[in-house]
């Protein structure tokens, strides 16, 4: 599937499977995405402001520059994503996983990552890990 710059804010992808799609440069604003499958997505620079992925698969994803501003991404799976540069301003990563994720200039100043597994597969981040995995 090849959704290179195409537009898809507001819409519903719940449980969708987007499997290694071609997404680059599309947004996904306010998208519902809970439960959806982007494993091995090729997403560099997408949008995913002020979207509900909860439980989204994003394994193995390039989603370098990427932009999570705002979005709910609870018990996420990052597992081994290219996340390098990407921007979660305020977004919630609460029990998330980024085991082997790499996270090489992301920001993620005013990230919410209580209960997240971090990078090397072994940590948990303690309640209140803001910014950082306490």
């Amino acid at each position: 599937m090849d959704w290179r710059r195409c537009l898809q804010d507001g819409q519903d992808f719940r449980g969708v499977d987007l499997t290694g799609a071609v997404l680059r440069d599309a947004s996904f604003a306010r998208a519902r995405l809970g439960q959806a499958k982007l494993a091995e997505a090729d997403a560099p620079a997408a949008r995913f402001t002020s979207a509900d992925a909860s439980g989204a698969d994003f394994s193995g994803a390039v989603l370098r520059g990427a932009e999570f501003t705002r979005a709910r991404l609870v018990g996420a799976r990052f597992a081994g994503a290219d996340l390098r540069g990407a921007r979660f301003f305020r977004a919630d990563l609460t029990d998330a996983d980024l085991t082997g994720a790499n996270l090489s200039g992301a920001d993620l100043g005013t990230a919410t990552l209580d209960g997240a597994l971090w990078v090397d597969g072994a940590r948990r981040c303690a309640a209140g890990s803001v910014g950082f995995c306490q």
